[in-house]
């Protein structure tokens, strides 16, 4: 778990070291151990390095070997790097090293670019080859690891984070339409390869991109999750498919026990975590550290789930840490929470995440946690009403529960000229649907929120949050095994028991009872999502900060609205309308944009 960056040249120039180098050093919380730059020619690698595998020097990046003329940076975790290596050295090569990022070079050297099919894992990473001069870029299946890009003239750099290739210099910072337009569509979520920023690009999930020295490329999507009945699973009993689940879940988790320093959990109290908990337990992990974070209850909301984690710790005799925030950390912790987030994410639990990561940082380096369940595995409560909508009609079925509002509603919020003609966030749920490898709406709508809306909310946040910490985060549910399990599961074993049906049939007998059987709960963040006071202040000096009012993206009438009534206006999904527009102002000023 590290940060990686680049630079390409393919204009007859050498590479910017100096400018690869301000855009490493902008990511040193992502790897405060160490860190590096190569430069040969047209390229120069970066590298930013959080120690987990291989705590020598001999992992440090950029990892260069000479003998196959390759230079790797990667980041992330191959969890199966050790089988790898194996079939590796059967095949002839010789290691030097007992790091996962050698055997991302090894496996390159023999398998080309569809190496990635044999990689079980998270990661982004780059490749330079000495002898061809190709740069080969590789993010994983369900984007747990980000890589951002920019393109200028006759070069294009990367990075793991969309702030850093700021410092590069020279980014287009104009704010992209469209993207816009997803923002406020989409629960702030904007697809790839779009962001927010019109000069910065990010590669997409499951994508190989292969760069010629010339500057020519091409992008390969080597993976994409059937969700469709598969004739391997036909006259599979419920019994079946309670039994598959659990063990590939339980595959999961042994998996991202690989590491060489200990592995925590982030425990909320809810089915997800708690199950991870029981798994690890169940694999001998011996003092087993959880932890959890909540906040003091605002406008009648309770800020903590401890009354179900402290079952979960107790029942498995794990070193539970418990951690209530005190208030007069969380205004400060908005502005940090803003500063770490690589796009603007309007979800409030970036906070929780942000303050829970800083204090687990202190006892672990690794941790697991339960993000990615609901998505996978039909925990929302926009799910069922969906299954029984006609493939025919699913698009406008999905863009009712799910998005924040419908486009016309755009006219009364936004300045005229950020207005557009057309709806490009009904188009592109419209191009997914109706993608071939999906049998039902329900199925259309698991695809798109495990590949593109998971991507970019949950596992951002979680990803963005931790690496703030230098902590890294493991998700099992998103083990792509499982992700191909739970897509081919018949979707009435999923919407059981109000969602999550077969996981919840999977718990039984593993967690306790009342975890199961509780209400669904969510990550509560009262004072963001009531603002008040110090809060409400706070948002008002962003949106009324002289450089907003110049960048005029929002109506005075609509905010002039918003600050006079600031909690009773919220979108479909329940995210405060006012804080979701404050938010973006606030990142854009953060960045100087």
């Amino acid at each position: 778990m590290c940060g990686i960056a680049g630079e390409m040249r393919f204009d007859g120039g050498t590479a910017d070291a100096e400018a690869v180098a301000r855009i490493t050093a902008a990511m040193h919380r992502r790897g405060p151990d160490g860190s590096g730059v190569h430069a040969s020619g047209p390229i120069a690698l970066g590298h930013r390095r959080l120690k987990i595998i291989d705590l020598s020097e001999r992992g440090a990046q950029p990892m260069v070997d000479p003998e196959l003329g390759l230079t790797t940076v990667f980041n992330g975790c191959i969890y199966n790097y050790r089988e790898l290596r194996a079939e590796l050295e059967g095949h002839g090569y010789r290691f030097f090293s007992d790091s996962d990022t050698e055997v991302i070079g090894k496996s390159f050297h023999r398998w080309g670019g569809d190496c990635v099919d044999h990689f079980l894992g998270m990661f982004a990473f780059a490749v330079a080859e000495r002898d061809t001069g190709v740069l080969t870029l590789g993010r994983d299946r369900l984007g747990i690891k980000p890589l951002y890009l920019t393109e200028g003239a006759g070069r294009i750099r990367f990075a793991s984070s969309l702030p850093a290739l700021l410092e590069g210099g020279g980014v287009d910072t104009s704010i992209d339409p469209i993207a816009l337009h997803h923002y406020m569509t989409f629960h702030s979520v904007v697809p790839a390869p779009r962001t927010i920023l019109t000069g910065i690009r990010k590669l997409p999930p499951a994508t190989v991109r292969t760069i010629q020295p010339d500057g020519r490329s091409e992008e390969h999507v080597y993976w994409r999750p059937r969700h469709v009945r598969t004739p391997e699973h036909a006259g599979m009993s419920a019994q079946d498919w309670r039994d598959a689940t659990l063990e590939s879940l339980r595959v999961a988790v042994r998996r991202r026990m690989v590491a060489d320093v200990p592995v925590g959990v982030l425990l909320s109290g809810g089915l997800d975590s708690s199950l991870v908990v029981a798994l690890l337990a169940a694999e001998g992990q011996a003092g087993l550290k959880t932890f959890s974070v909540g906040f003091h209850a605002a406008a009648g909301e309770s800020g903590d789930e401890f009354q179900y984690s402290d079952i979960v710790a107790e029942h498995f005799a794990t070193d539970h840490q418990q951690i209530l925030v005190d208030p007069v950390r969380m205004l400060p912790a908005v502005d940090h929470t803003i500063a770490a987030m690589a796009e603007p994410m309007v979800s409030h639990d970036c906070v929780a995440f942000h303050l829970l990561s800083e204090e687990v940082a202190r006892s672990v380096t690794v941790v697991q946690s339960g993000q990615g369940a609901d998505e996978v595995l039909a925990g929302y409560s926009w799910y069922p009403p969906l299954a029984r909508v006609p493939r025919v009609r699913g698009v406008a079925a999905y863009a009712d529960v799910f998005t924040d509002r419908p486009h016309s509603d755009l006219a009364s919020i936004l300045e005229p000229e950020w207005l557009l003609d057309h709806d490009p966030s009904r188009a592109f749920v419209a191009e997914h649907f109706a993608m071939p490898g999906t049998d039902t709406t329900l199925d259309a709508a698991l695809r798109i929120d495990s590949t593109v809306m998971l991507v970019d909310d949950p596992v951002k946040r979680v990803d963005n949050m931790t690496m703030a910490w230098g902590l890294e985060a493991r998700v099992p549910f998103l083990d792509h095994e499982f992700v191909e399990l739970a897509a081919a599961c018949p979707p009435e074993l999923k919407l059981a028991h109000g969602g999550k049906g077969i996981l919840k049939e999977a718990a039984r007998g593993v967690v306790p009872d009342a975890i199961i059987d509780r209400p669904k709960g969510y990550f509560p963040v009262p004072a963001i999502r009531h603002l008040e006071g110090p809060f409400l202040d706070r948002v008002r000096d962003a949106v009324t900060d002289p450089v907003a009012k110049a960048r005029g993206l929002v109506r005075r009438d609509w905010l002039d609205a918003m600050l006079a009534d600031p909690n009773t206006k919220r979108t479909n999904l329940g995210s405060n309308a006012l804080w979701q527009v404050a938010l973006l102002e606030m990142w854009l000023q953060e960045r100087g944009v």
